[in-house]
C-alpha cells in the first residue's frame, strides 16, 4: 500500500508548475524547485523520482487545470460561441500575462519535445485533444448551419490549431492587443456562414 503524501500535493504541483513555466525545463534546477515548494530535494525525489518526473507531473497539472478545464467550459456552449469563447480566454490570458510566460505546453513543445520522444508524444497528444475539440464544435456548427462549409471541419480545425500556436508564441515576445486580436479575428471570421472564403 502506497504511503500517503506528507505534504499538500496540489500546492507542491502548483509551485512546481509555476517554476518550470516561468524558467523552462533546462533553466530550472532542483534547488529552485526545493525553494519554491518548501520541500527538500530528497522529498521531491522520493515523491516524483527525478527532475524529469517532476516536470511531467507539473505539465500534467497544467494540462488538467488550464487546457482541460477550458475545453470542458467551452464544450458546453453552442458550436460557434464555443470557439469564440476559447480564443477569448486565450487572448485574455496572453494580454494579462505580466511575466510573458506564454503557454507551458507550447513552451515545452519548443524546448523539450524536440529532444525527448516521450514528451513529444505527450505534447502531441494534448495538441490532438485541442484539435479534436475544434473539430467537434466545427462539425456540430456545420451540421446546424451556424458555421461555414467553405472548408471541411478537418481543414478548419487544423487552421485554428495553427492560429492558437501562433498566438501563444507571439504572446511571449509581442503581447500586443492589435497583433494578437489581428491574428485571431480573420480565422474566426472565416467560420461565419456568410464568409465563404477559402483558407
Amino acid at each position: 500500500m502506497a504511503r500517503p503524501r506528507e505534504f499538500d500535493e496540489e500546492a507542491v504541483l502548483d509551485a512546481t508548475m509555476q517554476c518550470f513555466w516561468q524558467f523552462g525545463y533546462e533553466a530550472t534546477s532542483v534547488k529552485d524547485l526545493s525553494a519554491r515548494t518548501g520541500l527538500t530535494a530528497a522529498s521531491l525525489y522520493n515523491a516524483y523520482g527525478d527532475k524529469r518526473g517532476l516536470f511531467q507531473a507539473a505539465l500534467d497539472r497544467y494540462v488538467n487545470e488550464s487546457i482541460g478545464k477550458r475545453i470542458r467550459r467551452c464544450e458546453a456552449l453552442p458550436p460557434l460561441e464555443a470557439i469564440h469563447a476559447f480564443f477569448d480566454e486565450i487572448l485574455h490570458r496572453s494580454l494579462h500575462d505580466r511575466q510573458h510566460k506564454g503557454c507551458m505546453l507550447v513552451n515545452s513543445a519548443l524546448e523539450v519535445a524536440p529532444h525527448d520522444a516521450e514528451f513529444q508524444k505527450i505534447i502531441a497528444g494534448v495538441l490532438g485533444r485541442i484539435e479534436r475539440f475544434f473539430l467537434g464544435r466545427l462539425r456540430a456548427g456545420q451540421a446546424d448551419g451556424t458555421i461555414s462549409r467553405a472548408q471541411t471541419a478537418e481543414v478548419f480545425s487544423r487552421h485554428l490549431l495553427g492560429v492558437l500556436m501562433g498566438v501563444r508564441v507571439l504572446a511571449r515576445v509581442r503581447p500586443q492587443k492589435a497583433l494578437l486580436q489581428g491574428t485571431v479575428a480573420p480565422a474566426l471570421a472565416q467560420l461565419e456562414p456568410s464568409k465563404e472564403v477559402s483558407i
